[in-house]
């Protein structure tokens, strides 16, 4: 582990050549990928080590990085502050990985809340309209507002068992107010309905980058929490309420979507539904639940991220996001319209893809739950359908708009971020044991 770090940190003087850098992340994402996890805890040191679930959110987050810096070319045509842009997603990716890598509790604690401050930068800096700042302040007093009963919960778990690795917490009594310390802040980053309206505001205002890392990485970060809090919560009784609001949520959010006219908007309420389902699996406290969930958490961060960037491709053609402008993309951009297709329907769960598995599991760990839940589950589901075809036909088919400027039908770049989308979305399903393994 210490070798990645090193790697990335050797990284700080690269940020002035944007190429350089793009190939070193990638190299980093394929030196990951070449580590076995033969046993179930490997590269072991004072409070950092990895297991199986650490180890795939690491890899996402190199790989959405590496994605990230190719969605944002335009920030190195227009020179728009990119040295300060590639330190900063720098700072990102070395956070996040220290994140997902440590085994303290206080540690994560740490490096979870500082992650916010490079994406706030992002938002604050490459966001499109002055309502960003707004933007930013949601996200900020949403994550702060829950983040600080997570703290004063550390402190009193510290001084009852003596220790705040994960593996030998053991607490004798576990109250009310203790359990919703430990998971609030967690359930607000995924976002759960109710607590979600920082998302949409924030991933309009973002840049691309912005948004790829919102929905590929830090939504990831609150389901990672949950998981392994629940390694020493032993109180599940109030499980089912978060497991009924989720639910509700999903069928609420299905229907929040096809009122949406902006399309990053549409996306970015999609994965509050995705989120609703991780967070009824893990709540299950079932093997099903707890393997869907991490399934279903790599497929979506690499499909929304997908379908971030095809809204962003859109974008730099019509300079707007709007349903109503964004039409007949069919007769413009012709190539395009086959990876709109491909995300479209992975991202409502279509076979071959990751997103599919996950769903399978965390729905028969959900129904073995309560019976009562498939009236939700089908309706949530058809839903997901409906909100992602109606997606797809309204920017593909209909009268182009007049006032759209023939740039361009399509960088190779572009085919090529969204290629490095969907091949590990729809091809990793193949290896789904290795899944399986880290429980």
């Amino acid at each position: 582990m210490m070798s990645v770090l090193l790697f990335s940190l050797f990284l700080i003087p690269l940020v002035i050549n944007w190429w350089l850098f793009m190939l070193m992340i990638m190299i980093l994402s394929f030196m990951l990928m070449m580590m076995s996890v033969n046993n179930y805890f490997f590269y072991l040191s004072y409070s950092s080590g990895l297991d199986l679930l650490s180890f795939c959110m690491i890899i996402l987050t190199v790989w959405i990085i590496f994605l990230m810096i190719m969605a944002s070319f335009k920030i190195k045509i227009y020179n728009n502050y990119m040295v300060e842009f590639m330190f900063v997603l720098l700072m990102l990716m070395i956070l996040l990985i220290l994140a997902f890598s440590t085994s303290n509790l206080f540690l994560f604690y740490l490096y979870f809340e500082s992650s916010m401050i490079p994406t706030l930068l992002l938002i604050f800096g490459w966001g499109y309209q002055p309502e960003r700042f707004l933007a930013g302040l949601y996200l900020f007093f949403y994550t702060l507002f829950a983040s600080f009963p997570l703290l004063l919960s550390i402190f009193y778990i510290f001084n009852k068992s003596g220790t705040l690795f994960y593996f030998l917490i053991s607490l004798n009594t576990c109250n009310f107010y203790l359990y919703i310390s430990l998971i609030l802040a967690f359930l607000v980053k995924m976002p759960m309905i109710f607590v979600h309206f920082w998302l949409p505001k924030a991933h309009v205002e973002a840049p691309v980058s912005g948004s790829m890392i919102l929905a590929g990485i830090l939504l990831k970060l609150g389901g990672y929490g949950l998981l392994r809090v629940f390694y020493f919560l032993e109180k599940i009784d109030f499980n089912y309420f978060w497991i009924c609001l989720s639910l509700f949520g999903m069928f609420l959010v299905g229907f929040l979507c096809l009122m949406q006219v902006d399309i990053k908007s549409m996306i970015a309420y999609s994965s509050v539904a995705h989120m609703g389902l991780v967070i009824s699996g893990i709540m299950t406290s079932s093997y099903y639940g707890v393997v869907g969930s991490l399934l279903l958490m790599v497929g979506h961060g690499l499909c929304s991220s997908g379908m971030f960037v095809l809204a962003n491709i859109v974008y730099e053609r019509s300079h707007s996001r709007s349903l109503m402008i964004n039409k007949g993309f069919l007769v413009f951009m012709p190539t395009m319209v086959m990876f709109w297709f491909l995300f479209s329907v992975n991202n409502m769960a279509s076979p071959p893809s990751l997103n599919l598995m996950g769903e399978i599991l965390l729905i028969n760990s959900i129904l073995s739950w309560s019976t009562l839940t498939t009236l939700f589950l089908m309706i949530s589901s058809f839903m997901s359908c409906c909100y992602s075809i109606y997606l797809y036909s309204i920017t593909q088919h209909g009268s182009l708009y007049s006032g759209l400027k023939f740039e361009s039908l399509g960088f190779i770049r572009e085919y090529l971020m969204l290629f490095f989308h969907w091949v590990p979305l729809n091809f990793l399903c193949l290896k789904s044991d290795i899944f399986t393994m880290w429980i």
